[in-house]
């Protein structure tokens, strides 16, 4: 008889795909208005991020978006549109109800998300309430490093949670490998329906958050 995990002590979130509706923002900010043009903008810069490891005054978040923007064909107007409509971001449907029910199971609840310190503050204010939340920009580190999740791990509680303890809602096929490597059990808030990479499968991918989480609802 195969035992259950036990439960998490730490439930952390990818933020501008699995707690946000980022993709709208990114679609409306080209030319066309439309998940064609704004796909493989995303994709690339998800490919840069992902090999540039370190934030740096070479790496910021701000110019990954426009250097992405600009080898994938796009005017400037794209990714500045982009970042002046960055207060634009909704959470998906869900989320509200669903941090509350984790509230109320007595989860930590953290952040982890690769953009800039202002953009993070702007993307979270106001919403919800987190018990930690960590920036690239204030790591200096990129996701899928290990170093970016494991970040946030002396910002929770006492700063005793172990990466064992902790489940990671990844919003991308490089968070899952990424989240996995640092130790943290995953699942994955695969909203748009994106092509898994890897040999990591997570223990549970869903369209929504609340579905994704179901197991610890």
């Amino acid at each position: 008889m195969t035992s259950q995990p036990s439960p998490p002590k730490a439930i952390i979130f990818d933020l501008l795909t699995a707690l946000l509706d980022s993709w709208s923002v990114w679609d409306a900010s080209t030319p066309t208005g439309t998940p064609n043009s704004a796909l493989p903008w995303r994709k690339h810069y998800l490919s840069i991020t992902y090999g540039s490891t370190v934030y740096g005054p070479d790496t910021t978040y701000e110019s990954l978006v426009h250097r992405a923007a600009q080898e994938s064909g796009l005017p400037p107007s794209a990714p500045d549109t982009l970042l002046e409509n960055w207060s634009s971001l909704k959470a998906w449907s869900e989320v509200g109800r669903t941090l509350r029910a984790l509230r109320e199971k007595g989860y930590l609840l953290g952040v982890v998300t690769n953009c800039s310190a202002e953009l993070g503050g702007v993307a979270e204010a106001g919403k919800w309430k987190f018990d930690a939340a960590i920036t690239a920009e204030e790591s200096g580190w990129y996701k899928p490093a290990v170093q970016a999740y494991h970040a946030i791990l002396p910002l929770l509680g006492d700063g005793s949670v172990k990466p064992e303890e902790v489940l990671f809602v990844a919003g991308s096929a490089g968070d899952v490998e990424g989240a996995n490597k640092a130790g943290y059990r995953v699942v994955w808030h695969n909203r748009v329906g994106l092509e898994r990479k890897g040999d990591v499968v997570p223990e549970r991918e869903g369209r929504a958050l609340d579905g994704t989480l179901r197991d610890f609802l």
